[in-house]
C-alpha cells in the first residue's frame, strides 16, 4: 500500500477549497462501498465508475484552471498595466468542455492574457489528448463516423469539420516533418537478406477549378496511383512501410530504399525484390540497389497469364489443370525456356487482336521478363516468390481508409493521409505525440 502524500486533516482542508471535486470523490467512495446495493454486477459498477471518473476529471480540470487563473493574475498585477474585464475562455478536453472567466490586461497597445499564455490553450481549441483521440478515430474512420466514435468512447460532441481539421492538420505535419531521404550506407548491414516489395493502387481524388468562386463547381474526378513500399529482414515479421501518392517512380524508389535501410540494409547486404511485372518496379530495384539487389516477378501473377493461356490451349478442364501444373513445375525449376517453347507452338495468328490472344500475351510477358524468373534460386534460399505482403498491405494501409465508397480526396489531403497511415503502420504513433510541442499543437487546432 502506498504511503499517503498528506495527512487526513490536510487532505480534508484542501478538498474543502474545491467543493465540486470533494463531492465527486464522495460519490466515488459511495459507489465503491455500494451501500444501496445498486451495483451488484461488475458491468454496472464499471459503467458507474466510468461516468464518475469522467465527471471527476472535468471538475478537477475546472478547479485547476480557476487556481491557475488566480495565480497568473496575481503575478500579472505586480507589473504595470491596465486592468481589463474578464473574458470567457473555453476549450475542449477528453473530459468535456472547460470554461473560465479569464482576466485580461493591457500594457500599452499589447493585450496580455496571462492564463491562456501560460496554460497554452486557445478559445474553442482542443487539448493534446483530445486531438490524439480525434486523430486516432479520423485516421481509420470517415470523419462523420469519427463523430460517433467520440461520443461513444468519450461522451463528447465535436463537429465533423473540427474532426477533419484536426486529423488533416496532424497528417499534414507528419508529411512535412518526414525524415530526409537516406543515402547509400557506409556500414555493413544485417547478415540476412532484405526483402523489398512495392506496388501501386488507385485512390479516388478530386481536382477543384481554382477559377471558380463556388468550389462545388468545376470539380474533376479521377484516380491517382498510391505507390506503397515495404521492407523487412528475411524471416522477420516486422515490416517497414513507405509510400507516395503525388511522387513519381523515382520518389517511390527512394521510399523503397529508405525502407530497406531502416530494415537493416547496409554494405554487402543482399536485397530480394519481388513484385508484379510493372517495369518501373524492376527498374527501381536495379537503380537503387545495384549489384546487391535482385528482382523476381510474382509467381502467382505469372501463373495468371499461364492460366489464361492454358484455357486457350487445352479444352478439357482436367487437362487444363494437368497442363498448368506442368508449367508451374517448369517455372519453379528454372525451365522457363521450355514454357516459352510450349507457348510458341500455340501462338495465335497475327490477325487476332491482342486482347483476344491470351497465349501471345503470356508468351510476351514471360519472354520480356526471362531474367526475373529465378524461382528455383529463391526457393532454395527460403525467399518469397510472391508479393502477397504488399498486396495485403495496400488493403489495410491505403484502401481501408482512402478507398471507401463515395469518398473523394483532394490530392494534397490524400498525400497527407497516406503519411498518417504510414506512421501508424510503422509503429511511430507514440513517438509523434511525444515530440509534438504545445505551440505546434495549438497552431493545428486554430489555424488549419
Amino acid at each position: 500500500m502506498n504511503e499517503p502524500l498528506m495527512s487526513d486533516a490536510e487532505l480534508m482542508r484542501r478538498l474543502g477549497a474545491h467543493p465540486d471535486l470533494r463531492s465527486r470523490i464522495e460519490s466515488l467512495v459511495l459507489a465503491v462501498e455500494d451501500e444501496t446495493g445498486e451495483l451488484k454486477t461488475a458491468d454496472a459498477a464499471e459503467m458507474r465508475v466510468i461516468e464518475m471518473m469522467r465527471r471527476t476529471g472535468r471538475d478537477a480540470l475546472q478547479s485547476w484552471a480557476r487556481h491557475q487563473v488566480e495565480k497568473t493574475s496575481q503575478e500579472c498585477k505586480k507589473t504595470s498595466g491596465a486592468w481589463s474585464e474578464g473574458k470567457k475562455l473555453c476549450w475542449h478536453s477528453t473530459f468535456g468542455d472547460i470554461s473560465i472567466d479569464e482576466p485580461q490586461y493591457r500594457k500599452g497597445t499589447k493585450r496580455i492574457r496571462p492564463f491562456a499564455q501560460s496554460a497554452q490553450v486557445s478559445h474553442h481549441g482542443c487539448s493534446r489528448p483530445l486531438q490524439r483521440a480525434v486523430t486516432d478515430f479520423g485516421a481509420d474512420q470517415p470523419f462523420a463516423q469519427a463523430m460517433d466514435k467520440l461520443v461513444e468512447h468519450y461522451g463528447l460532441v465535436l463537429s465533423e469539420s473540427t474532426i477533419s481539421r484536426i486529423t488533416q492538420g496532424h497528417a499534414k505535419r507528419i508529411f512535412e516533418t518526414a525524415p530526409p531521404a537516406q543515402g547509400w550506407p557506409t556500414q555493413a548491414g544485417i547478415g540476412t537478406a532484405i526483402i523489398v516489395e512495392t506496388d501501386g493502387g488507385m485512390v479516388p481524388v478530386v481536382d477543384v477549378d481554382p477559377t471558380q468562386s463556388d468550389k462545388r463547381k468545376g470539380k474533376t474526378l479521377r484516380w491517382q496511383e498510391a505507390k506503397l513500399c515495404l521492407a523487412h529482414p528475411q524471416g522477420s515479421n516486422t515490416l517497414v512501410f513507405g509510400g507516395t501518392l503525388l511522387g513519381n517512380v523515382d520518389t517511390a524508389g527512394q521510399c523503397l530504399f529508405d525502407c530497406a535501410v531502416q530494415a537493416g540494409f547496409g554494405t554487402g547486404t543482399p536485397v530480394h525484390g519481388v513484385g508484379d511485372g510493372a517495369p518501373w518496379i524492376a527498374d527501381q530495384v536495379e537503380k537503387k540497389f545495384g549489384a546487391q539487389g535482385s528482382y523476381l516477378v510474382d509467381f502467382f501473377h505469372a501463373c495468371d497469364y499461364l492460366s489464361a493461356a492454358g484455357k486457350a490451349i487445352v479444352g478439357a478442364e482436367q487437362e487444363q489443370k494437368t497442363w498448368m501444373e506442368r508449367q508451374k513445375e517448369r517455372l519453379k525449376t528454372n525451365q522457363a525456356n521450355e514454357v516459352l517453347q510450349e507457348l510458341q507452338t500455340h501462338l495465335e495468328s497475327p490477325a487476332v487482336q491482342d486482347g483476344d490472344a491470351p497465349v501471345r500475351q503470356c508468351h510476351r510477358y514471360l519472354l520480356n521478363r526471362r531474367e526475373q524468373l529465378n524461382y528455383q534460386g529463391a526457393i532454395k534460399r527460403g525467399l518469397p516468390i510472391g508479393s502477397g505482403e504488399i498486396e495485403s498491405a495496400h488493403r489495410y494501409v491505403v484502401q481501408q481508409r482512402m478507398k471507401r465508397p463515395g469518398a473523394w480526396w483532394r490530392p494534397h489531403n490524400a498525400q497527407h493521409m497516406l503519411a498518417l497511415r504510414l506512421t501508424r503502420a510503422n509503429r511511430q504513433w507514440d513517438s509523434y505525440w511525444q515530440q509534438i510541442s504545445d505551440t505546434q499543437r495549438d497552431q493545428i487546432t486554430t489555424s488549419v
